[in-house]
């Protein structure tokens, strides 16, 4: 093995998928093995813990093996080893951060831990091999939706967030609300595709004191609302036109605020990562946005933008080359701040 390549092992747990993967010099995947739990946690309407830690316990040395395999390397062609150690599931997280220190301290392999936004981050240069920092990056998921501007490898300034509800979590709930169950996200892309974006014209929320902060509980409760005025006055609600036209609000603010902060700052490059990135409305839309503005576009494939150990192995490399190495008291931390 040429040791100017690097290789990085990482792994990802962060929260219902178990995932390793094999990445050459930051940029190539020479393996990405996932194993999601969607079909388990779907018997419960959204993610169960204590399941999700024991599923982990099973499957992690399945998923590395497979990993080293479809790579075709073994644990002594391994430079380094990546593991997100937060923010996510406490649980989730130990098994991953457990396996990666084991492995660190059998092989003698260099440990680098790894935050999670910062892989959905890294994600982006798996494909794009010419995307370099600084650029802007919209990271909506879940758990997060932050404006950040990527000033160098691992290096970030976060100027917008949410001061409520993350994107994926209002999803979640509006698709609750209406009965398409979990996971939310996938499921009103996919009906909203039947309904009128215009049917229904529900709040874009505007912060007065922070024009790149998002807000989205008041979409997400004017949504509830109509749900429930329907019923009371015993009118048939159509799930897809609700879906359309919730989604359409959420995409508008998504759109129009990180454009404006690419702009704000002189940047011509735009990024989006995170689970809700692969939404096909929200790619859409960006893409028009940014061609209309003159700005360059770029979006992870779809398995990239949910959780996967690939962008962890990205993220990791760079920390790597920069010198990062986590000793064996590297710990989980379920709410790590991103700074």
């Amino acid at each position: 093995m040429n040791k100017e390549n690097k290789l990085v092992l990482a792994i990802e747990t962060s929260c219902d998928e178990t995932a390793a993967a094999v990445v050459r010099n930051g940029r190539e995947v020479l393996s990405n093995v996932i194993s999601s739990q969607i079909e388990l946690h779907k018997l419960y309407g959204g993610v169960v813990p204590e399941i999700a830690s024991r599923k982990h316990i099973e499957k992690i040395n399945q998923v590395i093996t497979e990993a080293l395999s479809t790579a075709n390397v073994t644990l002594d062609d391994i430079d380094a080893i990546g593991v997100t150690y937060g923010p996510g599931l406490v649980g989730a997280l130990l098994v991953g951060v457990a396996e990666a220190k084991a492995i660190s301290y059998a092989k003698k392999i260099d440990l680098v831990g790894v935050h999670h936004i910062g892989g959905h981050i890294s994600a982006n240069y798996i494909e794009h091999p010419d995307l370099k920092p600084p650029f802007m990056c919209l990271v909506v998921s879940g758990g997060h939706t932050h404006l950040i501007k990527v000033k160098d490898y691992g290096e970030y300034e976060i100027i917008g967030r949410t001061r409520d509800d993350a994107a994926g979590e209002a999803f979640d709930k509006v698709a609750r609300a209406i009965g398409l169950g979990y996971p939310g996200g996938p499921k009103i892309d996919q009906l909203s595709k039947e309904g009128n974006p215009e049917a229904i014209k529900f709040p874009r929320a505007h912060i007065d004191d922070n024009e790149n902060d998002f807000s989205f509980s008041g979409v997400k409760s004017a949504v509830l609302n109509y749900i429930n005025s329907c019923q009371m006055k015993g009118i048939e609600i159509n799930k897809a036109d609700i879906a359309a036209s919730f989604q359409m609000a959420v995409v508008d603010v998504l759109v129009s605020r990180a454009i404006h902060a690419t702009k704000k700052f002189n940047m011509d490059k735009l990024a989006i990562a995170g689970g809700v990135a692969s939404n096909a409305t929200l790619r859409n839309a960006m893409q028009i946005a940014c061609e209309t503005n003159g700005l360059k576009f770029y979006h992870p494939s779809p398995i990239f933008c949910t959780d996967n150990a690939a962008m962890i192995g990205v993220a990791a490399y760079y920390e790597y080359e920069k010198g990062v190495r986590h000793g064996l008291d590297l710990n989980a931390v379920p709410n790590l701040k991103f700074e």
